[in-house]
């Protein structure tokens, strides 16, 4: 069966959007790859200079994925990941259910919502927990609150638009201000758990585990999306909610228990 006109229109909108979508990426990489300066003679030394202790890269997975505290915290992160791509997987779904050919309107205007929150929020959000937080009470409040973002979808009324749009505005808006709250206290951990060494490796293990685990969450939620949104379309943000809820409680028992601790910073070999 040909498709229809309107999915032909949806269809290339959406081919539109993404590529508009690679233009920007491609343009932010070239930006950055100009600005990043260049590598110094110096740290490109021959083996044969280097210090008798410098780990092969092998060698510093090993070490990386030997260091169990930093493992726990990586997967009891993930679900952040899973919740934060609901930007670009759940929500605008949803809002094309309701809002048919305007969906695309509005999640445009989602995307708009997202990026104002963070820009704007970003440093007072921040400056904010530092002062009535600890550290690992910051990144709970703000994994339970990027779940809580998802609830406001789960008690509106499925068939009103006007009730939907304003959820998806309110549920963008609290994941953006809950995910810039989260984020520098989670780079902080990460490095905290390093020890101050191989920084770098432990950022590739920790983006590793999340993309596996937004993979894996992302199948989950899809196969419960097909299966409930016609009866009960609440389930899927319940999850959601749910899902930042484990989040939060999992951190806090890492840090009650003792595994946040930062790590005594060693040297890197000469």
């Amino acid at each position: 069966m040909p498709p229809r006109p309107e999915q032909r229109r949806q269809r290339t909108t959406d081919e539109n959007f993404a590529q508009s979508v690679a233009l920007v990426f491609a343009a932010l990489s070239a930006f950055q790859a100009r600005a990043l300066p260049a590598r110094h003679a110096a740290a490109a030394r021959p083996a044969a200079g280097r210090g008798a202790g410098a780990p092969s890269v092998w060698g510093q997975w090993r070490q990386v994925a030997s260091n169990r505290p930093f493992l726990l915290f990586s997967a009891a992160m993930t679900g952040s990941y899973v919740l934060t791509f609901q930007v670009y997987l759940a929500l605008p779904p949803a809002a094309d259910a309701v809002l048919g050919p305007d969906g695309t309107k509005a999640t445009s205007g989602l995307f708009v919502v997202s990026a104002a929150v963070a820009v704007a929020g970003q440093l007072r959000l921040t400056g904010w927990a530092e002062r009535r937080f600890t550290p690992h009470r910051a990144l709970a409040a703000g994994l339970a609150a990027m779940g809580a973002a998802f609830l406001p979808l789960a008690l509106a009324p499925a068939a009103s638009a006007p009730a939907t749009l304003v959820a998806l505005a309110v549920s963008v808006a609290v994941l953006g201000a809950a995910g810039a709250v989260v984020h520098p206290f989670e780079t902080a951990t990460v490095v905290a758990l390093s020890g101050n060494r191989l920084v770098a490796t432990h950022y590739g293990l920790y983006n590793t585990v999340s993309g596996l685990g937004i993979t894996l969450g992302n199948l989950a939620l899809g196969a419960l999306w097909d299966a409930t949104r016609a009866d009960a379309p609440w389930v899927v943000w319940i999850a959601l909610a749910m899902t930042g809820t484990g989040c939060a409680t999992a951190v806090t028992a890492l840090a009650r228990t003792g595994r946040l601790h930062p790590l005594p910073a060693q040297p890197a070999p000469a």
